[in-house]
């Protein structure tokens, strides 16, 4: 009998997160002709990390990911990998004029197994979406829908219209 046994093998979860965040000040920088390249290298970084990747969508001011983590995988490691990987990524790409930038912080909600198709259908159809409602609705709708207390002027740097 191995005696070196793995202290995770009796360990059976099942953590489901949407992480959203933006683009430093809320610029439209990400073109409908890089989102998929920027779809697949978020997806590599997610895959490097041993998280599972159920959806990602990048609309040109912030992208939405839905992920299945692990519990020795922590959110803020994951996506300070997935912000810096894929900031420096853009930058050499030079798809923007200036450089690249994600805003700091991020929000990451938590959902049920049972709610796992409807959120992959919502970050798919973020284009749908939006035409109703813009980031900023859609941010604090969530931070309603999840109960969480913010001050506002923490919340992003909103650029002004």
């Amino acid at each position: 009998m191995d005696d070196h046994i793995n202290f995770m093998a009796n360990t059976y979860t099942q953590i489901y997160i949407q992480i959203v965040f933006a683009v430093k000040g809320r610029q439209n920088l990400i073109s409908k002709e890089n989102r998929e390249e920027l779809h697949k290298f978020i997806a590599g970084i997610v895959s490097n990390r041993n998280q599972k990747l159920f959806a990602v969508f990048a609309m040109p001011d912030h992208v939405h990911i839905l992920v299945s983590m692990s519990p020795t995988g922590s959110i803020s490691d994951l996506v300070r990998d997935i912000k810096a990987g894929s900031s420096k990524f853009i930058n050499e790409k030079g798809w923007t004029k200036g450089k690249f930038s994600w805003q700091e912080g991020y929000g990451a909600f938590s959902y049920s197994k049972s709610s796992v198709d409807s959120v992959v259908k919502y970050i798919l159809n973020q284009e749908e979406h939006h035409k109703k409602k813009t980031f900023q609705e859609e941010y604090l709708d969530f931070m309603e829908k999840f109960e969480i207390e913010y001050d506002p002027k923490y919340l992003f740097e909103w650029m002004e219209n």
